[in-house]
């Protein structure tokens, strides 16, 4: 009798950790954390923006003639894969925002390779917030198919603009920047392709290496004077001993033929 619950046993432990976990045949992320408190900018001039921290960012994205939204990421061989989302929310034009908990057709479903947001309605802004590298780049696909207006607003302190230390693209783009937050936005007027990237340096960053070319460059001037000083000390040494007396012509160094044959 043991024998036969012990195998039983452990089939229902694996069924309940499934039940748990995204399926590769479809499922969808823990409802907790869909419906977790989380706050959004719903008035925003883009179609889509995006609110970059340190750990994760924020997406809103307003969506016409949808009833649903693929969310995905590439990894760093270019796969792609179901972007894992929290704190979902939707807001109707009218202004109402509900969550999944409110509404039974608001939901996330995964595949193999992206997330499937069911929306309430055809029209609206739909928000999340999703986890990131803690590193100094932001990469998104465009989740939106026609042209439209994109801003990402980057982390305080975080700025673009020198070339060996940031990157944007694609270009076209405006960085307004907010002096009252000191957070810099990346603004697109009109995007017609993804992806969406942004590399940015800390405006500290600019300081350190900054003090670092100063040291290098004195570093370099002290040592070109150091060798040039030595060179001199040469120089007079070989003065000294005579290496460098020069010996006057004589009738044997005039580069002629011999005597007999001139």
């Amino acid at each position: 009798m043991r024998r036969r619950l012990v195998p039983a046993l452990a089939l229902l432990a694996v069924l309940v950790a499934l039940a748990g976990c995204t399926s590769p045949f479809g499922g969808g992320p823990d409802q907790t954390e869909l419906n977790r408190n989380a706050s959004y900018d719903w008035d925003t001039n883009a179609t889509t923006t995006y609110n970059v921290s340190r750990g994760q960012f924020t997406g809103v994205i307003a969506v016409e003639n949808q009833s649903y939204i693929e969310l995905y990421q590439r990894d760093e061989l270019g796969t792609e894969e179901p972007l894992q989302i929290a704190a979902l929310r939707f807001r109707f034009p009218n202004g109402t925002v509900v969550k999944p908990a409110n509404r039974s057709n608001l939901g996330v479903e995964h595949g193999q390779s992206r997330a499937n947001v069911t929306l309430p309605q055809a029209g609206g802004q739909v928000a999340f917030t999703a986890e990131r590298p803690n590193a100094k780049r932001f990469a998104t696909p465009l989740f939106v198919d026609s042209p439209h207006s994109v801003e990402v607003t980057l982390p305080p302190q975080a700025r673009v603009g020198v070339p060996l230390l940031s990157k944007v693209s694609p270009g076209d783009y405006t960085t307004p920047l907010n002096e009252e937050t000191g957070r810099m936005t990346v603004r697109w007027n009109e995007v017609q392709r993804g992806p969406i990237l942004v590399r940015y340096y800390l405006a500290r960053d600019l300081l350190l290496f900054g003090g670092v070319g100063g040291i290098l460059t004195l570093v370099g001037i002290g040592g070109a004077l150091y060798y040039l000083r030595q060179i001199r000390v040469l120089e007079r040494r070989r003065e000294e001993i005579g290496l460098d007396v020069e010996t006057e012509t004589d009738e044997f160094d005039d580069d002629g033929p011999p005597p007999g044959m001139r």
